[in-house]
């Protein structure tokens, strides 16, 4: 079972930027699918974005696209959620996912609070 840790959230002014960090142990980030959802109070959880083994990524909710950026440092183990231009809409808790063969697992999520 993969054993995920997030960072990097915070209370951020409308228009400013986070990075959002997950480090994982016992897995290797490179070799599963790793992604990013979030859920704010009373909502329904969203899909921010997944990156593959291969690199490649995706992006699941149409209000970030162009403005989050999902990468990988295989050497740290970890993954990022770069978020830029933030908005009020943003604000929710960020939890960090691995997909395996046991389903996914999650770690205990970063609170993002986007207000003025």
């Amino acid at each position: 079972q993969a054993q995920l840790s997030e960072s990097g959230g915070g209370l951020v002014q409308p228009g400013g930027s986070l990075r959002l960090s997950c480090a994982a142990s016992v897995i290797a980030v490179a070799n599963h699918n790793m992604g990013w959802f979030r859920q704010a109070p009373g909502k329904e959880r969203d899909f921010v974005a997944d990156i593959m083994p291969s690199g490649s990524h995706a992006y699941g909710v149409d209000s970030v696209k162009g403005r989050f950026t999902i990468s990988r440092n295989n050497a740290k183990n970890t993954i990022y959620l770069q978020m830029n231009s933030l908005k009020p809409e943003d604000t929710g808790m960020y939890y960090c996912y691995a997909e395996g063969k046991g389903g996914r697992d999650c770690g205990q999520g970063t609170q993002v609070t986007v207000s003025a």
